[in-house]
């Protein structure tokens, strides 16, 4: 299946190097690059990309903005937006993903990590910088969130080879980087995955993370 891709940014070098690194790949098709939100918005309810990679502050709509309008609560048949920015900001993390972002990256990431994560958009799954996940989500660690509910058990407990690859994901590990460090195949990488989300009633392994980081999973490395 090709992914079809929409790209959005006001500087057009960033638009001709994603353009370069995401039409290198077989399974992937650029159908449009625009250089404003407003546009963005236009052409993705016009072509219905698989993906729609926005950067943040473009004019007359930001990548925020526009996220909100193309994958927010409310809209019917939301499309995968996938932002790229150069502003680590948690505001915009945080917001991006409220709006219904199912991933977050920042521009000075490998062209293996932008692959990875408009592969894993346009399945609906999330995919957040390394940097940023660690980040972000260790401010929920259980001695940090005062007051918190605790956690429910997993409707079946985690395997042992399971809570390893939850660790690593929960450290901003890419599955090919979770993949090598366990001595197994991308595969079986996502196999673990697909099975842990089951088991906490979770949607991508953003949540899986998040989880693993409140029950203080991370902390008994």
């Amino acid at each position: 299946m090709t992914i079809r891709v929409l790209l959005a940014d006001d500087q057009e070098m960033i638009r001709t190097a994603f353009r370069m690194i995401l039409s290198a790949q077989p399974d992937m098709e650029i159908v449009a690059a625009v250089a404003d939100g407003r546009a963005a918005v236009d052409e993705a309810r016009r072509l219905r990309p698989d993906v729609c990679l926005l950067d943040i502050r473009m004019p007359a709509l930001d990548g925020l903005e526009a996220t909100r309008v193309l994958a927010g609560a409310g809209v019917r048949d939301p499309l995968n937006v996938l932002i790229a920015t150069t502003f680590d900001l948690d505001e915009y993390v945080y917001r991006a993903l409220r709006n219904g972002a199912c991933g977050f990256l920042l521009k000075d990431m490998s062209p293996a990590l932008l692959v990875e994560a408009v592969r894993a958009a346009a399945t609906g799954a999330s995919m957040v910088s390394p940097s940023v996940t660690v980040r972000l989500l260790s401010h929920l660690a259980p001695q940090r969130v005062d007051g918190a509910e605790p956690e429910p058990d997993p409707v079946e407990a985690l395997t042992e080879r399971e809570e390893a690859v939850v660790k690593l994901v929960a450290h901003g590990h890419t599955n090919d980087e979770v993949a090598e460090r366990l001595y197994v195949s991308q595969a079986t990488v996502k196999t673990h995955l697909s099975h842990v989300q089951r088991k906490l009633g979770a949607r991508n392994r953003v949540e899986v993370a998040a989880w693993a980081w409140r029950t203080g999973l991370c902390a008994a490395d």
